[in-house]
């Protein structure tokens, strides 16, 4: 099963980072969490691995509509997209929101889940275009 959509950028992770930040944003989507898992798994089991970073974007309206609709749906918020270097450049991916009305079988999320799909689709493209 598909989960992600993807992209790759021919830029350093450096310069992805804040670019994925700010496409997302420009669709409504802010930044609730970060997490750094390369530095993470170095700290926790010295384990070394390239740049890697998880996004927990969150779009306010959006998840404020799918609690209403299923409170148990938190568990699947928020979508997270992960910026990862990739050789030399840089893979973007962005959950499949059609997986939080896929989850818990509830029709009533999933016009919200397509436009959350269709918000983050358009928040890659713009970040393809931009590369």
């Amino acid at each position: 099963m598909e989960y992600a959509k993807t992209i790759k950028l021919d830029m350093s992770y450096d310069e992805a980072v804040p670019k994925v930040k700010e496409a997302f944003k420009a669709k409504g989507f802010g930044t609730l969490t970060e997490i750094d898992i390369r530095a993470t798994m170095a700290q926790k089991i010295g384990a070394e691995m390239e740049p890697y970073l998880i996004i927990g974007a969150c779009n306010p309206d959006l998840a404020h509509r799918a609690l209403d609709a299923e409170r148990e749906v938190g568990l699947l918020l928020p979508c997270n997209v992960v910026v990862r270097a990739d050789g030399d450049g840089v893979v973007v991916q962005a959950l499949d929101a059609s997986i939080i009305a896929s989850v818990p079988g509830n029709p009533a999320l999933e016009p919200i889940a397509a436009e959350a799909g269709r918000l983050m689709g358009e928040a890659l493209e713009q970040l393809s275009k931009g590369n």
